[in-house]
């Protein structure tokens, strides 16, 4: 139950102000909200449980604590990744299938690479849990795009954006902190040199948060 509830939590917030989720504001669009969701649920349960797969093939070959830092510091990505935010670069035009294939084509392939993805590799890894973590990933996802299709169409323009993206970009960094502070001996992991690295996370933060997509930008995309 852990790792299922994990999954979802993780993916939910990896989704807000993804590349993903405006890819289903944008089809909602021009498509019917449930042929959307469920062009979602077909691509995001194929393109998932190869992320879980590989996850869980990787225990096999690297130790167990390396795996745990490896998800610490790529939550920590991820978090800063949410602040700066993401951009469609033409994804909702590229395929013309009928509109259920058009979704889960389109969707399917904006999730390889995408950061849910490697979350769900990086969960995968950490649970040893491959039933769970697909399901909550899945769930999680479908969660993040009802919201997207929704309420960000409807009230989207109501909804302070930047309370969301750095919300959900903390919760990432927190969890990495955490995950880096149990696994790192504390022979290297000083005081000192964790209140260093946290004012380093704090200034990459800022830095990120400079060079961020306008929630205005993103708006215009998905209206033209």
């Amino acid at each position: 139950m852990t790792a299922f509830l994990a999954s979802l939590a993780f993916v939910v917030l990896a989704e807000m102000g993804d590349k993903t989720q405006l890819l289903a504001m944008a089809f909602a669009t021009r498509f019917r909200a449930s042929t959307v969701m469920w062009g979602v649920f077909a691509a995001t349960a194929v393109n998932h449980m190869l992320a879980v797969f590989v996850g869980s093939y990787i225990t096999k070959f690297i130790p167990m604590q390396q795996i745990q830092l490896a998800a610490a510091a790529s939550f920590i990505l991820f978090g800063l990744w949410t602040i700066r935010g993401d951009t469609l670069e033409g994804e909702d035009k590229k395929y013309s299938f009928s509109p259920f294939w058009t979704v889960a084509v389109a969707f399917f392939f904006a999730e390889m690479g995408d950061k849910t993805q490697l979350a769900t590799v990086a969960l995968a890894a950490k649970f040893q849990s491959v039933l769970p973590v697909w399901l909550g990933t899945n769930t999680g996802m479908l969660v993040a795009d009802a919201f997207g299709i929704v309420v960000g169409i409807v009230l989207g323009r109501r909804i302070p954006e930047r309370f969301v993206k750095w919300g959900s970009a903390a919760v990432f960094m927190a969890f990495g902190v955490f995950g880096i502070h149990e696994n790192v001996s504390e022979r290297i992991l000083t005081p000192m040199v964790e209140v260093a690295g946290l004012a380093a996370l704090v200034a990459a933060g800022y830095l990120v948060a400079r060079v961020t997509v306008p929630q205005t930008q993103a708006v215009r995309e998905i209206e033209e």
